[in-house]
């Protein structure tokens, strides 16, 4: 009689158990596909930044027009004072194209080379999400820590070999994204801020962008003033003959 009373007041306790771990996973399950769907979806992307660039303490002030179409190509057209285009740039998951118009030169080179500059952890869909104002995929997954503070939603934890920490608005936008590796002198920091609507789309017109990779540091300050969706675009490019490679 003892034994069978034994028995089954633990398999009380191991069932109330599983039902709060599964209500917990459910939990953290749902807050993240409601973030997944706070993202901005879109075919086709068109805008126009101010922004400051600062290179390695080279600062400049330029006008970004962006066209992206979404999972494929980012075409970047960057021009200076009274309009003159200084470089043009076409990005897609494999490779890099760039050309130089005060130096006539150009750069071809697959996309690991944008590593040299914005760290290891950067891929097509991390810079894609970067200029949108999305969080990056990879970050929002089962094995992100999660915690609600302060009436929005943070995601921290490991990637690859980074530590990082997203903080996420009420609305489910990100805020903040850090990443760092210490060991490999490697870090990310980007700001979102007043964030616009166009039609059912949401962007931040202010994105602030700060990347050191041990001796280089990059930081850009982006302000968009014109922004379209899923518009016919298309990305021209073609590199000039009198143009040398860049060494």
């Amino acid at each position: 009689m003892f034994s069978c009373k034994a028995k089954k007041q633990l398999v009380v306790k191991k069932a109330a158990a599983i039902d709060t771990v599964a209500k917990t996973v459910s939990i953290k399950t749902l807050k993240l596909n409601a973030i997944k769907a706070s993202q901005t979806t879109f075919n086709t992307f068109s805008g126009k930044a101010r922004a400051k660039l600062n290179i390695n303490g080279d600062i400049n002030d330029v006008t970004l027009n962006i066209r992206i179409k979404s999972d494929q190509k980012i075409w970047i057209s960057i021009t200076a004072i009274a309009g003159i285009e200084v470089a043009r740039a076409l990005i897609t998951p494999d490779s890099i194209l760039l050309i130089n118009r005060l130096q006539n030169v150009y750069v071809k080179k697959p996309f690991s080379y944008i590593n040299k500059f914005a760290g290891s952890q950067a891929n097509y869909k991390t810079l894609e999400s970067l200029i949108i104002g999305n969080a990056i995929p990879e970050l929002v997954s089962e094995n992100s820590d999660l915690q609600e503070e302060n009436g929005g939603t943070v995601l921290s934890g490991n990637f690859s070999d980074f530590v990082f920490k997203v903080i996420f608005s009420s609305d489910l936008r990100p805020n903040q994204t850090n990443l760092s590796n210490q060991s490999a002198g490697q870090t990310l920091q980007v700001a979102n801020s007043a964030f616009i609507q166009t039609g059912n789309k949401v962007i931040p017109s202010e994105i602030d962008m700060s990347s050191m990779v041990k001796d280089k540091k990059i930081l850009v300050n982006l302000h968009y003033v014109k922004d379209d969706f899923d518009q016919p675009l298309d990305f021209p490019f073609s590199i000039p003959p009198r143009y040398r490679p860049a060494e």
